[in-house]
Formats: C-alpha cells, sequence, structure tokens
C-alpha cells in the first residue's frame, strides 16, 4: 500500500493539495477497476463451470465495483476541476454525486441477482465442486479484504466519502463471496443446496451495501451539522485570539472534500475601538484559511464586559438557563433600559429535540423567571438552534 502510493502519489503528505488529492482518487479508481475486473472474469468462469447462482451473482457485483471505479475516477477528475463564473466555489460535490451514482449501480446489481436467485430456489441445479476453482474464490476474499483496507485507510487519510464508501463496498463483498464459499462447502460435503438461499443473502447484502453509500452521499449533498471536532477547532482558534471574548452561531457550508465556508459570530468588547476589533477579525480570518483550509467569515458583535449591573443580569440569566436544561446557552445579550421597564434581548440555543411547543414553554419559563427576580424585566427571546452535530453547551 505505501509502496503505491508513494510511487504514484507525488508530495503525498501534502493531504489538502487539491492536486495531490486528485492523485490519491486516481490511484484508488485505477487499482479499484484492474482488481474487479480480474475478479470478476475469474468468478463468471467459475460460476459458470460450477453451475452456481452465488459465484455468478457474486461476478457480476465484482464488474458493478469495477464499473463503480470508473465512475468515481470521472468524479475525482471532475471535482479537481478549478471555480470558475459558474461555479464560483469549485467544482468539489462532484465526487459526492459520482458515489450518490454508484450507490445506485449497487442496488440496481443486489436486485437483478435476488430475482435470479428465487428462479433458481424454484429451479434448482447441483454444484459441480472443484479445487481449483475454490482456491480462487478464497483468494478473492483475500483481495477484496486488502481491497477494503486499502480505500479505507486512504480515503481516511484524505477525507473522501468515495473511497470510504468504496471500502465498505469491498468489505460486504468479503462478507458475500465467504457466504458462497460457505454454501459451496455444505452442497459438496453434505449434499444440501443452499447455492440460491446464498444468492438472495449475496443479493440482500449487496442492495444494503449500495443503500448505505446512498445515505453517506446524501448527507453532504442535503447539509449536513458541523462536525464536533471540527465545531471546536473553529471556536478554539477563533477565542485563542485577545480581543475575542467568545463566539456562536457556527455555521459551516461544504463544496465538497477539503472545500469549506464558514460564518461566525465573535463577541468583541464594545468599548475598543472598532477599527482595532476589525484588524483582529482580519487576522483571524486569514489565518483559519493557512491553518484549517477554510475560508471563515467572521461577524463582530460588541458585548459589555466591564459594566458590572450587565454582568450581574447576564449572570442571572445564565443560572436560570442551567435550572430549566443544561444543555442551553444563549448569546447576544443586551439591556435597553426604558421609563417603566428593562428590556433583556438575547438569543437562546436549543437542541434539535426541542418542538415547537417546548420552545413556547421555555420562553415563558425564563420570561417569568426574570421578572421574579425584577418585574421591570421584560425579555426580548430569539430562539436559535444549534448547526454542530451534539450541540454545544456552555
Amino acid at each position: 500500500m505505501d509502496f503505491l502510493v508513494k510511487k504514484f502519489v507525488k508530495n503525498s503528505d501534502r493531504i489538502h493539495d487539491p492536486a495531490v488529492r486528485t492523485s490519491y482518487g486516481v490511484l484508488v479508481s485505477i487499482v479499484g477497476i484492474l482488481c474487479n475486473v480480474l475478479l470478476f472474469a475469474a468468478k463468471l468462469l467459475i460460476g459458470v463451470f460450477m453451475h452456481s447462482i452465488a459465484v455468478m451473482a457474486d461476478a457480476f457485483n465484482n464488474l458493478s465495483d469495477a464499473a463503480s471505479s470508473v465512475i468515481s475516477f470521472v468524479g475525482v477528475k471532475m471535482a479537481s476541476k478549478p471555480a470558475d463564473d459558474e461555479h464560483p466555489f469549485g467544482h468539489g460535490r462532484m465526487e459526492y454525486i459520482a458515489a450518490f451514482i454508484v450507490a445506485f449501480l449497487v442496488i440496481q446489481v443486489g436486485f437483478s441477482f435476488f430475482k435470479s436467485s428465487i428462479v433458481k430456489l424454484q429451479n434448482p441445479e447441483d454444484i459441480t465442486f472443484e479445487l481449483i476453482p475454490f482456491l480462487i474464490l478464497v483468494l478473492s476474499v483475500g483481495v477484496k479484504f486488502w481491497m477494503a483496507h486499502f480505500n479505507r485507510r486512504l480515503g481516511k487519510r484524505i477525507d473522501s466519502k468515495v473511497m470510504l464508501a468504496t471500502a465498505a463496498d469491498s468489505l460486504g463483498d468479503v462478507i458475500t463471496t465467504s457466504a458462497t464459499i460457505v454454501s459451496i462447502l455444505i452442497c459438496a460435503f453434505a449434499g444440501i443446496n443452499i447455492d440460491a438461499i446464498a444468492g438472495l443473502v449475496v443479493s440482500m447484502v449487496v442492495i444494503w451495501s449500495g443503500i448505505s453509500i446512498v445515505k453517506d452521499t446524501l448527507e453532504p449533498l442535503i447539509g449536513e451539522a458541523v462536525d464536533p471536532k471540527l465545531y471546536q477547532d473553529i471556536t478554539e482558534l477563533v477565542e485563542s485570539y485577545d480581543g475575542i471574548v467568545g463566539t456562536h452561531d457556527l455555521i459551516v457550508h461544504n463544496y465538497g472534500p477539503n472545500k469549506s465556508m464558514a460564518t461566525i459570530h465573535a463577541e468583541v468588547p464594545r468599548d475598543v475601538d472598532i477599527e482595532e476589533s476589525h484588524e483582529i477579525i482580519d487576522r483571524i480570518e486569514r489565518d483559519v484559511a493557512k491553518k484549517l483550509g477554510i475560508f471563515l467569515v467572521i461577524h463582530m458583535d460588541p458585548l459589555a464586559v466591564e459594566d458590572e449591573a450587565i454582568l450581574a443580569v447576564r449572570g442571572e440569566v445564565e443560572e436560570i438557563l442551567w435550572l430549566i436544561d443544561e444543555s442551553l446557552s444563549f448569546h447576544d445579550f443586551r439591556m435597553v433600559h426604558g421609563k417603566k421597564q428593562i428590556n433583556l434581548i438575547f438569543d437562546v440555543v436549543v437542541p434539535h429535540s426541542y418542538t415547537q411547543e417546548n420552545r413556547d414553554r421555555l420562553v415563558h419559563k425564563i420570561k417569568v423567571a426574570m421578572q421574579k427576580k425584577d418585574s421591570r424585566y421584560q425579555c426580548v427571546i430569539t430562539v436559535d438552534q444549534s448547526f454542530v452535530a451534539d450541540a454545544k453547551t456552555e
């Protein structure tokens, strides 16, 4: 594996370089095409020779894998195209679309052999056992296991949905071919023909593999929540700068592997010169692009950090939220004094499990609790949801 990477991927350690990433994708695709075509030819001959529908189903599954590798190759090459006037964020999502097409090919093959297995179940044929073809099947299990490890390791290295999907598919092939081998052994030594049943098992595993790939590739296309690790990396980096009091409302937009844009609200002291805060914000945006490879846009929120009266009321709100639900947090807190009332304006972040009824009840509880502390308090509350996969708590 390392030999192939060193031989065919220049500067292989520079995984954030689009050219290097494309080289990884091309390598994996070519290896997948060659291995799967060889396995298809071998298994098809064995299946015809042994009259085994399970083996032939497994053979055409390998052929679909080869076609998948071709589509992956095309997808990786198209995803590497630079941005243009019509696509200012590049073509990175083509890799997800390629994986999506692959998934439907896999599902189609699975359904095709599911029907064939039903026919074979109604009209069974004897299976001829031969040692050499059988050993070739065993060898193919080893090849597929290696391919699963190869795709998974490189897929994790460059964070590729297509490679990880292909790895899962290869691991499924290990299971299906193993089931075929078991059916042949049972038929040869116990005289029980379960070839059609094994074919059904193989086809269902293939279908499930395709459905899993669909799920994995649909998520980034629809729009995923921010990964908790990425959330932590971005927020910790932004908050590490002097002049940044806190952050909230981080949103990450994915335009393909290693091609992301993000927005975040950064709280800055309101008594600091705006040009000074703006210079800090500009520096953070440049540093995030350099260190994390993310185009970050920061919105500044002025925050009172020296007004003891505001800080005291803010602490009261924090205490009430903690007593109601420890997963709640709030931001953009402001106090506006009127003649007869004091408006407390802030946003509350709630988990995704909160229904509208839960939200309304929460707002009512906060208002009642704050008015018990001071009848002049009038809360103006906006309820938000976190964009991170596991809601951040404060």
